[in-house]
């Protein structure tokens, strides 16, 4: 079972990691505050979904430690690396990516070329990790609606009075 992280020490903001990131993958950082994310939002009680990027895969961007987003998040997203990540409320949060604010260089060219190459295997990695899940998960739905069609079926045949 993973490791749940207390992050303010208080119970308020916990980290489960889903999916350990490489040593060397990008975080966000004072130079590197602007971050991309992915993320789905469900109700703990009942596990409903109240708000996703997945359905429409958009990304949403925002600047760490500006307000933007609810407080968990910034505290959340600064422990993060590039990969996947569950945080109570329960939210699933992708870290896509880190930017410079504008009129910073993150380096040579050929740095940001490789960066966005690993960008690109992750997030491949991740809608690989996703779709093998939902077919789980259809599977499991599909097993489960014939165990009790079945069941109803076999309730059917005792009710009318034939024999074997």
């Amino acid at each position: 079972m993973a490791e749940v992280a207390d992050l303010t020490g208080d119970g308020g903001v916990l980290k489960t990691v889903v999916r350990k990131a490489k040593d060397d993958a990008i975080a966000p950082t004072d130079s590197l505050p602007l971050v991309d994310v992915h993320y789905e939002g469900t109700l703990a009680e009942n596990g409903e979904v109240f708000d996703t990027t997945h359905e429409d895969n958009s990304i949403f961007s925002f600047e760490i430690g500006q307000g933007a987003v609810i407080k968990a998040w910034d505290i959340a997203l600064r422990t993060m690396k590039l990969c996947l990540c569950s945080a109570t409320l329960i939210f699933e949060v992708e870290l896509v990516a880190c930017r410079p604010r504008k009129g910073s260089s993150l380096g040579s060219v050929s740095d940001e070329k490789a960066r966005l190459e690993e960008l690109k295997k992750q997030r491949e990695l991740a809608a690989a990790t996703k779709e093998e899940e939902k077919k789980k998960r259809e599977e499991a739905k599909a097993a489960a609606a014939a165990r009790v069609q079945a069941k109803l079926d076999a309730k059917k045949g005792k009710g009318k009075g034939k024999g074997k």
